[in-house]
């Protein structure tokens, strides 16, 4: 018998979200006697946002009421046949909960300490080059694609841009687990326990932070979606202080309100001359505000996941795994996943740029295990604060950002703060271990 919340959800999904997926399925019911309805919200970020997760819920309320049935009837225990294997490593898992792996990380970076002091300065180079580049191209490249035009001949001529945020993401993804999944086969790794339905979780909110930091780069500038990034320091303690009852050091209150000044210097001190609307301004933040509360959402579930014996590779197979699976659904019901490749073949430059950014996603994950795994958190931190500094110039450079003296002195108290964080937590001595590598970082 199904349980109250099964037949809540079950109720939920016939009465609201099957009417309007029929919908999305076939708009030329609704377009036969208002075509320019839909045409105008789709234009709004909001209305986007809905119908992709309207596209999401299709494949996650069966989901959760074919979970929910296995487990209500223990098929883990009762069940036999061909499909046994797949649907226990899939709702059950195949181990018990583990101990982290901070135990090979922590070998492996022993190991490296012991090398000769050249080779560990070649394999800093090598590691702190791979971050630079793949993320510096990978920034840029986003902002290109976001924001400016494909097709004009000439700078008279408008051009035609891309506006489908979750192709990217998908794009990003399919290469992710494609990459991600050769390395597994390639490289031995600890035998898998965690029940895949699990990443699922860290699946969604990794895409939704992902589409959120595509589709801002609409209504603000990249500069500020750095610095807004950067800043994240401040929700996640003011949340830390108020849900957990957190304390923190007198380091970390102090960074935290020069984080604060130096975001402020910078955005008030910046130029209107490309969002002059305070509705866009208005909408950008509360894209970012978003970004920022899916991406520790899956920061934190990542962590969880961990408890479980896996590689940081795997985790990056299985959240990618499931983001393919949501954003390939979304595209097809929706019809814009045939629209995206028509635009793919209608501009060859974005379908390499597009490809590029791929690239760079999939390679910068695999530079981020490595460079952790070799260095410690503390070192990846500190490259990946001059990653953020560097893009913010290399943005104004290439794409004609306009900087005041009084925002750029903000900018450098925002990274002389982080950069404060890093050092402090380095002198601590508490003994703890070095967070794992997430798989899913931008």
């Amino acid at each position: 018998m199904c349980t109250r919340q099964s037949k809540q959800v079950l109720i939920f999904s016939v009465c609201v979200i099957w009417p309007a997926l029929v919908l999305l399925l076939f708009p030329s019911a609704v377009t036969a006697e208002e075509p320019s309805l839909l045409d105008g919200w789709h234009d709004v970020w909001l209305f986007r946002f809905l119908v992709n997760m309207l596209g999401y819920s299709t494949i996650i309320i069966p989901g959760y009421l074919l979970i929910s049935y296995f487990k209500r009837t223990n098929y883990a225990e009762t069940g036999s046949g061909f499909c046994f294997p797949l649907i226990k490593t899939c709702v059950f898992g195949n181990e018990a909960k583990t101990s982290l792996l901070d135990d090979t990380s922590a070998a492996s970076r022993n190991e490296a300490d012991s090398g000769s002091t050249l080779k560990q300065a070649l394999k800093l180079i090598f590691c702190a080059a791979g971050l630079q580049v793949s993320y510096l191209t990978w920034g840029v490249l986003q902002e290109r694609v976001m924001t400016r035009s494909y097709g004009a001949a000439t700078t008279d001529q408008e051009g035609e841009k891309f506006k489908d945020s979750q192709f990217l993401v998908f794009m990003n993804r399919i290469l992710a687990l494609t990459v991600s999944g050769i390395w597994c086969v390639m490289f031995k790794q600890p035998r898998h326990g965690a029940p895949m339905y699990k990443y699922s979780f860290a699946s969604l909110s990794n895409i939704l932070s992902s589409w959120c930091q595509y589709e801002a780069l609409k209504f603000i500038s990249f500069p500020t979606q750095v610095l807004a990034k950067a800043s994240k320091v401040i929700p996640v303690m003011l949340m830390g202080k108020i849900v957990s009852h957190k304390s923190y050091e007198y380091w970390e209150y102090f960074t935290a309100v020069l984080i604060s000044v130096g975001v402020s210097m910078f955005l008030l001190s910046s130029t209107t001359d490309k969002h002059p609307s305070t509705v866009t301004t208005f909408s950008g933040v509360i894209i970012l505000i978003g970004y920022i509360v899916f991406d520790s959402f899956t920061s934190n579930w990542q962590d969880n996941l961990f408890k479980y014996k896996m590689s940081s590779v795997q985790m990056m197979f299985g959240v990618n795994l499931f983001s393919c699976l949501f954003t390939v659904g979304s595209l097809l019901e929706q019809g814009a996943f045939f629209e995206s490749l028509g635009f793919m073949t209608r501009h060859s430059e974005f379908a390499f740029h597009a490809v590029l950014l791929s690239v760079c996603s999939a390679c910068g994950q695999l530079f981020i295990f490595y460079t952790i795994s070799q260095f410690g958190a503390a070192v990846f931190t500190i490259i990946m604060t001059l990653r953020q500094a560097f893009a913010i110039l290399l943005s104004c450079f290439l794409y004609g950002h306009t900087v005041t003296l009084v925002g750029g002195f903000g900018v450098v108290v925002v990274f002389l703060a982080l950069f404060l964080r890093v050092y402090a937590r380095s002198r601590m001595k508490s003994g703890r271990r070095g967070a794992q590598p997430l798989a899913q970082k931008v």
